[in-house]
């Protein structure tokens, strides 16, 4: 008998609501996340939008400014290195115990991901490279029969989203390069290669990190130097 997964709940849908604005540059860093206006905007009474907020906060999409209450944080560098350390565990688990235990079902349903992964990258629309991404990882977190892996990543696929989104904004040749990377995994789990996916896995997920957190630390260094320009501009004017 085939499982249907229940519908999202209403606080669900605001995360991903919520979530969605923030990725999408919507909401930009240092945006107010007001309730009421929120709630409105959406069409929800205010607590399941305080309670999406909350959840929010929990994964490092949304912070407390004084004075200023809940707004979209910034996306820090040291938080992305240390959610990718431990991802690259967890998928390297998962790698390695998809190919003990599911390299059938891998072979005959992985295709199918590989193959929306590259047509997403030849829409060249962000939002469907991140969602065939994510759905390969949890193909794969799937095949693996341990659904701690899963439930351990899930809130932290909002700010992942949001990671993602402001990097392949830019790096246009980097989702080629991880659909390459996908499908050599995949074809290591196929071949019940545990070793082999387990190391691809991992590699992958730390090249991408590294990716990542030097393209946020070049936009933390670029900041002080904007601001300068400004000043100096200021200076130029006034004078």
């Amino acid at each position: 008998m085939r499982i249907v997964p229940p519908a999202p709940s209403l606080v669900d849908q605001v995360v991903e609501a919520i979530t969605d604005e923030i990725v999408s540059g919507v909401l930009t860093s240092g945006s107010r996340l007001i309730q009421d206006d929120l709630a409105q905007a959406y069409g929800v009474s205010r607590q399941p939008v305080q309670q999406a907020l909350m959840l929010l906060r929990g994964c490092g999409l949304v912070q407390s400014a004084p004075g200023r209450g809940l707004i979209v944080a910034p996306l820090d560098p040291s938080s992305v290195r240390d959610l990718y350390e431990m991802r690259a565990v967890l998928e390297g688990l998962a790698a390695r115990l998809a190919a003990e235990r599911a390299s059938h079902r891998a072979a005959s349903e992985g295709p199918a991901y590989l193959a929306a992964g590259h047509e997403a990258v030849r829409s060249g629309l962000v939002s469907r490279k991140i969602e065939t991404d994510i759905a390969f990882h949890r193909f794969l977190s799937e095949l693996s029969g341990n659904t701690l892996i899963n439930e351990t990543m899930a809130p932290h696929w909002p700010y992942l989203k949001r990671v993602m989104s402001d990097v392949l904004q830019k790096e246009v040749g980097m989702s080629q390069t991880v659909w390459d990377e996908h499908e050599e995994i995949l074809a290591a789990v196929i071949e019940g290669r545990s070793n082999d996916a387990e190391r691809l896995s991992r590699e992958h997920i730390t090249r991408a990190a590294r990716v990542f957190v030097h393209h946020l630390e070049a936009q933390q260094d670029s900041k002080p130097k904007q601001r300068r320009t400004l000043a100096a501009r200021k200076v130029s004017l006034e004078s």
